[in-house]
């Protein structure tokens, strides 16, 4: 698991880099991945968007700000994505501000169709789900915990609509996007911080 780890750390990139991909992905009709269909250039441009927005837009409290500043354990999160993931678009803009707020986390992204073997280690529930976040102890290597693909509360949403209907309907896919709206990224920040006291 190591070598796949320092493999897929080796083709990673930045936040920012990231976001230039998506950028130029969505400026010229395209997406990230295996697939390349309408939907998901569709998603991808979206996605862009929200990124945009949400960039600007999130704030973390002052005391959250003080607990990251005093984190001092150097880590790597090492997340898989792919550009058109709804779950995605909100929750890395969390995870890239939490990261600027101490100097003791690094944020790599790598694209979850060309990591296959990486993926394959970090499955949710048997599903490739993403955006999937790998915490790796720099000093050691190993890997103390994981985040994704959703928000603690977001999860609990679609596991009990899944559990009622069997499926997520496009319906229940809009009313999580409000829950991402009116929740402006603080179950995500508040989940991320939680994962950094193991």
């Amino acid at each position: 698991m190591k070598e796949i780890i320092k493999d897929s750390l080796n083709n990673s990139m930045s936040y920012p880099e990231y976001v230039d991909l998506v950028n130029r992905l969505a400026e010229s009709d395209s997406t990230t991945g295996n697939e390349k269909t309408e939907n998901l250039i569709e998603y991808t441009k979206l996605n862009d968007r929200r990124m945009k927005r949400w960039n600007k837009t999130l704030k973390i409290a002052d005391d959250t700000k003080a607990q990251l500043e005093n984190y001092d354990r150097k880590v790597t999160w090492l997340v898989l994505t792919e550009s058109w993931c709804g779950d995605a678009a909100h929750v890395m803009p969390v995870m890239h501000k939490v990261s600027d707020l101490s100097s003791q986390i690094e944020v790599k992204v790598v694209l979850r169709d060309e990591n296959e073997a990486l993926m394959n280690q970090f499955l949710t529930n048997g599903g490739k789900s993403i955006p999937k976040l790998i915490m790796i102890d720099d000093a050691s290597g190993d890997v103390i915990n994981t985040f994704g693909p959703r928000p603690s509360e977001a999860t609990k949403l679609v596991n009990d609509y899944k559990a009622e209907h069997g499926q997520l309907t496009p319906e229940f896919k809009e009313d999580l996007q409000r829950w991402y709206n009116k929740d402006k990224g603080q179950t995500a920040v508040q989940d991320l911080v939680e994962l950094l006291n193991v």
